[in-house]
């Protein structure tokens, strides 16, 4: 290498610590093995259609988010953050919504998407780059993916108060707001002004933590001492914490929280003990912080396995029904592969389209110039069919 400096070699002392593999102490309904425990605090009783309707809803989020990797590897998407272990996190919480409840998503909640019955191609296309926007946001009452980090719990907070102000609070149909992040949002300043507002204005928000291990690459020894659900005391807020890698106790935790919020009753935290089997997004290397051996621990505990073991044991269903549910999954995979597929690009004008009531100079001063690029590529594009 001559007079060049050698980059710094990795030492012991500047890798990423590795996530903690003790078990904390959380509400659980159902162990690793299947087996059905009591908690004195929360409990849960469903229909067996609706026990049934979990274990489909676990296997199809896990297929469709098995196609988003799929289709960013082959170049189809541009990104794809996958939620590959956290789908009882988000199917149990997801179930616990009722249709006046109000979504703040983050970027990796297509399980609540799911949940919801909102169509799943506006995730797919936002990753394609060809989704600019136009999903009627307060009819779903669930809006767009937030990117940045912690942003969407202000939006939260903001619309919680909004509903508390207005009286939509008071008894069982009242609306109550759920915002997900992850445990790297708990460090942004924005996370805790939301735990501030919603506090003092008694706002109807649950804060749904999925605290997966890691903030991209950081794990959780380099975020904080405390625990996320321990941080909401210090604002006056209850926090619990729950295994989030069961379905049951997740959805009985989670409709808890909620009826607290549509009581009027304010806001809590509710922490979903969880990780994230896949890198951070595509563009992640997750070897480069995690070993094989961690995986293997978490893979004991996976949410789909323990679930069916439970609804075997239980009689609730067979080898027929599960086969079923496989089908249907790769049904819908397929579908949605061929929409992703059509999906067209936007014109180059919409980037600068309802942005502002009244277009500034600036922004026309741009979009002219997109257009001028636009012709000269299809220009080009004339040209050189010509010449072949």
């Amino acid at each position: 290498m001559g007079d060049q400096q050698r980059p710094a070699r990795k030492t012991a002392k500047n890798r990423p610590k590795p996530a903690s593999t003790n078990e904390p102490e959380f509400v659980q309904l159902l162990t690793p093995e299947g087996r059905r425990v009591n908690h004195p605090d929360y409990d849960l009783t469903l229909t067996d259609e609706e026990y049934r309707g979990l274990y489909r809803d676990l296997v199809v989020t896990r297929e469709l988010d098995a196609q988003g990797t799929a289709l960013q590897r082959q170049g189809q998407l541009g990104l794809w953050p996958s939620l590959l272990g956290q789908e009882a996190a988000q199917v149990g919480s997801g179930r616990a919504l009722r249709p006046q409840d109000t979504v703040f998503p983050a970027y990796r909640e297509l399980g609540v998407q799911w949940c919801r019955d909102i169509d799943l191609i506006s995730s797919f296309a936002l990753f394609r780059g060809t989704d600019l926007g136009g999903r009627d946001v307060a009819a779903d009452r669930f809006n767009m993916y937030a990117i940045v980090i912690a942003s969407q719990t202000l939006h939260a907070a903001g619309y919680a108060m909004g509903v508390a102000m207005d009286g939509a609070v008071g008894g069982d149909d009242g609306e109550a707001v759920v915002v997900y992040h992850g445990d790297g949002a708990t460090s942004e300043g924005d996370f805790n002004e939301a735990l501030v507002w919603a506090g003092v204005f008694n706002a109807p928000l649950v804060l749904f933590c999925q605290n997966n291990q890691y903030a991209i690459s950081e794990t959780n020894a380099r975020q904080f001492r405390l625990p996320p659900y321990r941080r909401a005391e210090g604002f006056g807020v209850p926090g619990v914490l729950v295994d989030g890698n069961d379905v049951l106790a997740t959805y009985a935790v989670t409709s808890a929280a909620l009826d607290r919020a549509r009581r009027g009753e304010g806001p809590s935290l509710v922490e979903a003990y969880t990780y994230r089997m896949q890198p951070h997004t595509t563009s992640d290397d997750a070897t480069r912080y995690r070993d094989e051996a961690e995986l293997d621990f978490w893979r004991a505990k996976d949410p789909i396995v323990r679930y069916r073991k439970w609804l075997t044991a239980e009689g609730l269903a067979d080898e027929a029904y599960f086969a079923g549910v496989d089908t249907e999954a790769g049904e819908l995979v397929r579908e949605l592969r061929a929409r992703v597929m059509a999906l067209t690009d936007p014109e180059v004008t919409e980037m600068f389209d309802n942005v502002y009531a009244q277009t500034p100079p600036c922004i026309a001063a741009q979009r002219a110039e997109a257009l001028d690029f636009q012709a000269s590529l299809d220009e080009a594009a004339i040209e050189g069919s010509e010449l072949r």
